[in-house]
C-alpha cells in the first residue's frame, strides 16, 4: 500500500474559498476528473489525500483522504452516481466530478483538454477520513504545515514547498501517520464547542451503506450526501443538495 498527497487549485477551500468538487470527500469518496496521473498510478488499497488551495489570510489544511476501492470508466460512474454528474450550483459554481454525458461525450461545462485521458480510471473510494467541522478545520489549519514537514521529512515554508506542484508520493508508513494525525484532530475537536460561522461540510443523508461497481445496484435512498450550511447570522444548520468534494489542480496537471 502506497499513497499520494496533492494540493487543490489556488482559491479552492471548502470553508473559506471556492467550492471544492474533486475529489468528493463524502462518506463514499471519489476522484473522477482531476489528476489522471494519480488515478492511473495508484491501485486498489492505495490512498489519496488532498490539501486545500491557497487563499488569503488563512492557512491551508489537509482536507482528508481515502482508500481506493475500485477504478471504473467515467461512463460507468455516470450510471452509478447521478448525484456526482457535473452541473452548476445555485451560486453558479460547478459541482460534480463526472464529466461525461449519457452517451459518453464531454460535458459542455467541462472545458479542460485531454478529455479521453481524464475519463479513464474514475476512482471509487472507501474508508474516508476528513476534517469537516469548524473545530476540526481550525485545528487542521494550525497543524498542517508542521505535520507535513514531520511526516514527509521535508522542509518548507508552505504546503506547496513541502508537497510540490504535482504532489508527492507516500510510503505505507506515511499514509498511516497521516491517518493517525487526522484521527487525533477529530478526537480532540469533539471536546471543543462549535463556533457559528459560515462553512460547508459533507454529511451523510442516511447511515445505510451501499456497494458499487456492479456488486450491488445503487438505489436513491443510498445516495450519500447533503450539504450543510452553517450561517454566521443564524447559527443554524441548513441542509442543501450537493454533488461533491474537490476541484482540479492546475491545468498542467490534468
Amino acid at each position: 500500500m502506497i499513497g499520494k498527497i496533492f494540493i487543490t487549485r489556488t482559491g479552492y477551500d471548502p470553508q473559506m474559498g471556492k467550492h471544492v468538487k474533486d475529489p468528493f470527500l463524502g462518506p463514499h469518496p471519489t476522484l473522477g476528473a482531476c489528476r489522471p496521473d494519480i488515478r492511473k498510478q495508484l491501485n486498489k488499497g492505495d490512498q489519496i489525500f488532498v490539501i486545500s488551495g491557497k487563499i488569503p489570510d488563512f492557512n491551508q489544511f489537509v482536507m482528508g483522504g481515502f482508500e481506493i476501492e475500485a477504478k471504473i470508466p467515467a461512463l460507468e460512474a455516470y450510471r452509478l452516481f447521478p448525484e456526482l454528474r457535473l452541473r452548476r450550483l445555485e451560486d453558479g459554481q460547478l459541482t460534480g466530478n463526472i464529466i461525461v454525458t449519457a452517451d459518453g461525450r464531454q460535458h459542455e461545462l467541462d472545458t479542460h483538454s485531454s478529455f479521453q485521458r481524464r475519463i479513464q480510471n474514475y476512482v471509487v473510494g472507501t474508508n474516508p477520513i476528513s476534517l469537516v467541522t469548524s473545530a476540526e478545520i481550525a485545528e487542521g489549519r494550525k497543524q498542517t504545515l508542521a505535520a507535513l514537514r514531520d511526516i514527509l521529512h521535508k522542509k518548507g515554508k508552505s504546503p506547496y514547498e513541502v508537497v510540490g506542484h504535482f504532489g508527492t508520493g507516500l510510503t505505507e508508513k506515511q499514509v498511516l501517520q497521516l491517518r493517525d494525525w487526522l484521527e487525533a484532530i477529530k478526537r480532540a475537536a469533539k471536546n471543543q464547542p462549535r463556533t457559528p460561522q459560515r462553512f460547508f461540510a459533507i454529511w451523510p443523508v442516511t447511515s445505510k451503506e451501499y456497494q458499487c461497481c456492479g456488486l450491488k445496484e445503487i438505489t436513491p435512498e443510498h445516495r450519500p450526501t447533503a450539504r450543510l450550511s452553517l450561517s454566521a447570522n443564524a447559527g443554524m444548520e441548513e441542509p442543501v443538495d450537493t454533488g461533491g468534494g474537490g476541484q482540479p489542480t492546475e491545468d498542467s496537471a490534468h
